[in-house]
């Protein structure tokens, strides 16, 4: 796929392997989750075999911890049965090729060690104490107990980071919110504006994206619209944070815009990827992700 200028600058290596042996393959460890609870140990397994062309890579056979991994947040849904293989809630959208296509693009575009397949953990603290940055989606029916808001809520304490992302309009806002007071009851989020740091980390953007499905881009293509028009309340993106009493974000919250979908569907379709992937999904997903690991 062809890049712009901008994201070819930082190409340091393409460090894509061709099929190895099983035995000489290290992998990283997926903490704290026990197999019979995991998805797939590799999600290019996920599925009917449609992700196996997916790219991969050799991970460190001395340190192969040392990586970053992009976690998934397994969480409760109402209308879902939470939790266990099989299990296709609210939190499985875009799944796994948002994290496979953003983890190839951190390991090609940047010079951070990178996981290829990621993890999906629970709401357990033994799971995510071991992931600094969490990756929550499509939150608009979320519905969690209290113990689990406590459990969130110590994880950004310790020093986490959760990203919240791709849902829209009032209706999914309030259910959400009522999550939200329900891990930071006594604090507000604070409205990010386009001159905050995270939208010039690494990549500078001239504006606060609107990033929409690749199905609404392309309904909306010709009338320049890329909010979800079956939503009110959505017209408008949002970049929302929770700081902690060190003034450290621990939360970022992407509302009215979808970046995980920029991510899995690069490939879709040649205008999508050069207007919404290539623009804006992949470069403020690298400027969060080097936000949240260096604050």
């Amino acid at each position: 796929m062809r890049t712009r200028p901008a994201l070819s600058a930082l190409v340091l290596a393409t460090l894509v392997l061709p099929a190895q042996d099983s035995a000489e393959v290290v992998k990283p460890t997926h903490f704290g989750v026990r197999e019979d609870e995991m998805i797939s140990e590799d999600p290019r397994e996920w599925g009917r075999g449609q992700f196996s062309d997916f790219p991969t890579w050799q991970v460190s056979k001395e340190v192969p911890n040392d990586v970053f991994t992009f976690a998934r947040l397994r969480y409760p849904s109402y209308n879902d049965h939470y939790g266990r293989r099989g299990n296709f809630g609210k939190w499985t959208t875009d799944y796994p090729d948002a994290e496979l296509n953003l983890s190839y693009r951190l390991q090609q575009l940047t010079s951070m060690q990178t996981n290829p397949n990621g993890a999906v953990v629970d709401i357990e603290a033994d799971q995510l104490r071991h992931y600094p940055f969490i990756y929550m989606i499509e939150p608009g029916d979320i519905d969690i107990t209290d113990e689990q808001a406590r459990v969130l809520r110590d994880y950004m304490l310790n020093g986490g980071f959760i990203m919240v992302d791709d849902f829209w309009g009032t209706d999914e806002w309030e259910t959400f919110h009522l999550a939200l007071k329900q891990i930071w009851p006594d604090r507000d989020f604070v409205e990010l504006e386009l001159d905050h740091e995270i939208f010039h980390m690494v990549f500078d953007l001239p504006v606060k994206p609107q990033i929409p499905s690749v199905g609404i881009a392309m309904g909306g293509r010709f009338r320049g619209m890329t909010h979800e028009w079956g939503k009110p309340g959505s017209e408008t993106p949002h970049f929302r944070a929770i700081f902690d009493d060190k003034k450290r974000m621990c939360m970022i919250i992407c509302f009215n815009t979808d970046l995980g979908d920029g991510w899995e569907e690069e490939g879709t379709d040649p205008w999508y990827f050069r207007e919404f992937s290539e623009k804006y999904a992949y470069p403020l997903g690298i400027n969060i992700l080097m936000y949240a690991l260096t604050h």
